[in-house]
């Protein structure tokens, strides 16, 4: 008999308020929303609210192991910082990389926040589809070469 816990093992009062918080985004994490949704980003699959036990990710791209926070006046406390520092440092050592964004930035200045996750994709080895179409130059070995006979 196996008594280890399961690999993000997520406890019915988590997963009860990460429902929760996925009915009520703040405005600043619905506009981020409309813009990920469905693979409207690079082609990527964005969640939002998932348990990652102990922690809820605000938005997670599975593939590029990515977490992209959108934070509000309630992250500026100094309590809190210290709780997101403690709660990033954990999730940066399971293998994630964490973007954190102020809501009045993303609000303000979608683009630049949209640009700063697109490179942080490409960066993690996520391909951008526009680069999958394009052909492999044979310098970088995609191409065919002819075999002496």
């Amino acid at each position: 008999m196996n008594d280890r816990p399961k690999l993000n093992e997520v406890t019915p009062r988590l997963r009860d308020f990460a429902r929760g918080q996925r009915r009520d985004m703040p405005r600043a994490e619905a506009l981020f929303w409309e813009q990920v949704r469905g693979g409207r980003f690079r082609s990527v699959k964005f969640k939002r609210q998932v348990p990652i036990a102990p922690y809820i990710a605000d938005f997670f791209c599975a593939s590029a192991r990515l977490i992209v926070e959108l934070d509000g006046e309630l992250h500026e406390t100094e309590e809190r910082k210290n709780h997101d520092a403690a709660r990033d440092a954990w999730l940066t050592s399971q293998g994630f990389l964490i973007l954190r964004f102020p809501n009045d930035l993303v609000l303000g200045n979608l683009d630049a926040v949209m640009t700063a996750i697109g490179t942080a994709i490409e960066d993690r080895g996520f391909p951008s589809p526009a680069s999958l179409r394009e052909a492999p130059s044979p310098a970088e070995g995609g191409g065919f070469r002819a075999s002496a006979t």
